[in-house]
C-alpha cells in the first residue's frame, strides 16, 4: 500500500473534513485510490464491477467517517470497508445468478471519479516482465476469498500481520496460517511456469 500520511496529519484532515472541508478528502484517500481498487478488481474480475465497488467503499467510508476512531489506520479501516462492500455484492451477484461478469454495460453517462483517474497504473517493481505478472495475478485470482484476501493485503499492500487481522477481523494466528498456506498454494502452482519462464531466477523468496 501507498505510504500512509503522517498519523498526525492524517488526523488534522480526518477534522478538518468533519469540520466541514469536504473538498480535503480527496486528499485523505489519494494514497490508498490503488490499493483499494486493485481488492475491489480481485474479486470483481472485471473494470467495471471493481470500480463500482471502490466507489461506494470511498463514498461509504465518507459517510461514516465520523465513527472512524483511530483505533486502526485509516487505511486499514477503509480496506476493511472495501472487503465487506466486495463480498455483499458478490453475495447479491450470486442471488439473481448474473450470467456473466464480464458484459460490458451498456453507455448510460456513468463516468469514473476523478479520484479514480489512474488505478489501472498500478506499478509492479517486484516482477519484471508482463506475462510473469500475469501469471501471478490469475494464480492469486484463483485463490479461495479467505486466502486471496490475506495474500493481497500482506504481499501486495504490505500491511503488516496486525493490520491485516484488524482489515480482515480476524486473529493474528489466523493470518499467518492463511497466509503460509497460501505462499504455498501460489508456489505449488507458479514454480513450473515461472521455472520455464526463467530456469536461472529465483522467483520465490517466501
Amino acid at each position: 500500500m501507498s505510504p500512509e500520511l503522517p498519523i498526525r496529519d492524517e488526523t488534522q484532515i480526518i477534522a478538518s473534513i468533519l469540520g466541514g472541508n469536504a473538498e480535503q478528502y480527496h486528499e485523505l484517500i489519494r494514497p490508498y485510490e490503488r490499493s483499494v481498487y486493485r481488492m475491489a478488481l480481485s474479486f470483481m474480475k472485471n473494470e467495471s464491477d471493481a470500480e463500482d465497488v471502490a466507489q461506494e467503499a470511498f463514498l461509504k467510508a465518507f459517510r461514516n467517517l465520523a465513527d472512524f476512531r483511530g483505533q486502526a489506520k485509516f487505511s486499514t479501516w477503509l480496506i476493511s470497508i472495501t472487503l465487506n462492500e466486495a463480498r455483499g455484492r458478490l453475495r447479491r451477484q450470486s442471488a439473481i445468478r448474473m450470467e456473466s461478469l464480464d458484459e460490458t454495460p451498456d453507455e448510460g453517462g456513468r463516468v469514473s471519479p476523478a479520484m479514480l483517474r489512474d488505478w489501472r497504473e498500478v506499478p509492479s517493481e517486484a516482477l519484471e516482465r508482463k506475462e510473469v505478472r500475469e501469471m501471478l495475478r490469475l494464480a492469486i485470482s484463483s485463490l479461495s476469498p479467505i486466502y486471496r484476501e490475506v495474500v493481497l493485503l500482506r504481499d501486495v499492500d504490505e500491511l503488516s500481520i496486525e493490520e491485516t487481522a484488524t482489515a480482515l477481523t480476524i486473529s493474528v494466528a489466523s493470518v499467518k496460517v492463511r497466509l503460509h498456506r497460501a505462499r504455498l498454494m501460489l508456489q505449488k502452482m507458479l514454480a513450473p511456469q515461472l521455472k520455464s519462464t526463467n530456469p536461472r531466477r529465483r522467483w520465490f523468496q517466501w
